[in-house]
């Protein structure tokens, strides 16, 4: 990473996190596979760990083998599948011992009743239950089963056991069950899955932090039909939301129509226009710790909205445009008279001198950082997953991040949050 160093501003390189936090490189999950006919899903959670980094390692129960064969998990996760206790592997370790000892993770998807029943009474009869007992990994159950199994008081008290006792859950979901029941027991998605397994394995270091983000644009009606907007997609805003989720904070999500499903665990507003979303802003900054805003705010709206479609009558036409509210700016005055006052975290979408315009941006709207990226660029800014951004900071520093996904940006930016958290 370089260090940008416009002019006025004093040296102080500052190291960001190389990977973000959908990357699960150096983690080691072990992936336990029980019967059932969600065992299919089960790939597509094994490939999404693998994409993401992680070394995953699969354990097959016996039932599981009468579904989907070892083979697919063992091509896809590039490990040998373990379906038998009494196996040495190759190190000549005890098999089910190893395996606990390396995991960093454990996820067992599908989970049935019949195993979260063993595991709640402590039996250790196969290579799932035993590797279970075995580990101090954090613990991962998916349940899918038949409706009627799922809320028998007896399957019920063996969940709310291991609840109690430290493991998690992802439940699973309503709908038509292959038994030919309705109701809740289907499988959660494997998305779902994998980022409750992200979310375990991420330092919740933004616990007890409250984090307003803002995210997208913002739309100003010209008549019924037309608006006048910008090309903001909100995925960068939406990749904070998701990432001080994981990390702990309570997150508020304000956003501008996108084509985006909300992060999971968020509290979501959503608005329309400027005028709505600095209602909504001003509304909670003073619960937050921290606010950072990433919405494209459109700076003109329409003076009047007509009620009914504009004709097209002639070959031109003018239409007068006023001033919308300068949210930011605002809330860098309205911050200085909180006490405690939040961490204010601005963005500037720039096409030329990025260094001079995010610096006057910074010290202008009272900021104490300022995330700048210039969206000329094609692999950048608006409607693309990555981005390149220069972070400044209100003590002078500032920090060229490169090009990066989004995740891993957001990942960055929370980094420095953190880091200066700590020393307020």
């Amino acid at each position: 990473m370089a260090l940008i160093q416009p002019s006025g501003m004093k040296k102080n390189v500052i190291h960001i996190s190389e990977t973000g936090l959908t990357m699960l490189e150096d983690k080691t999950i072990i992936l336990g596979v029980c019967g059932g006919i969600a065992a299919y899903k089960a790939v597509e959670l094994l490939r999404l760990l693998t994409k993401a980094g992680a070394d995953v390692h699969v354990i097959m129960t016996r039932a599981a083998l009468e579904f989907i064969t070892p083979l697919t998990f063992q091509t896809l996760s590039s490990n040998p599948v373990h379906t038998e206790l009494f196996n040495l592997i190759a190190e000549r370790e005890i098999g089910h011992i190893s395996l606990a000892d390396r995991a960093d993770l454990f996820i067992v998807a599908p989970a049935t009743a019949n195993v979260i029943g063993k595991i709640a009474y402590g039996i250790a009869d196969d290579i799932l239950t035993t590797t279970v007992m075995a580990t101090k990994a954090p613990l991962l159950f998916a349940p899918a089963m038949n409706v009627n199994m799922y809320t028998n008081p007896i399957y019920q008290e063996n969940e709310e056991k291991l609840r109690r006792l430290g493991y998690l859950f992802e439940a699973p979901v309503c709908g038509s069950l292959a038994c030919g029941w309705e109701g809740q027991g289907k499988l959660a998605a494997p998305e779902t899955i994998f980022e409750s397994a992200v979310m375990a394995l991420t330092e919740k270091d933004l616990s007890g932090q409250t984090i307003m983000i803002t995210a997208g644009p913002t739309r100003e009606e010209i008549d019924p039909v037309r608006y006048i907007s910008n090309h903001s997609s909100g995925k960068m805003g939406y990749a904070l939301a998701r990432a001080a989720r994981l990390r702990g904070a309570q997150v508020l999500l304000i956003s501008g129509p996108t084509a985006l499903a909300a992060p999971a665990g968020v509290q979501f507003i959503t608005i329309t226009s400027a005028v709505e979303m600095r209602s909504e802003v001003m509304a909670h900054v003073a619960e937050c710790d921290v606010v950072i805003k990433a919405a494209a705010v459109a700076d003109y709206r329409p003076l009047t909205r007509n009620s009914t479609k504009i004709k097209k009558s002639t070959d031109s036409t003018k239409m007068e445009l006023v001033k919308n509210p300068d949210i930011l700016c605002e809330l860098g005055k309205m911050v200085s008279g909180l006490n405690p006052r939040p961490f204010l975290v601005g963005f500037a979408a720039e096409t030329d001198a990025l260094i001079e315009n995010a610096a006057k941006k910074l010290h202008e709207k009272n900021l104490d950082m300022i995330v700048a990226n210039d969206v000329s660029q094609t692999d950048a800014g608006f409607n693309v997953d990555t981005n390149r951004a220069v972070l400044f900071f209100k003590d002078g520093s500032s920090c060229d991040c490169g090009l990066m996904t989004k995740d891993q940006l957001a990942g960055a930016i929370l980094d420095h949050v953190v880091a200066h958290l700590a020393e307020q």
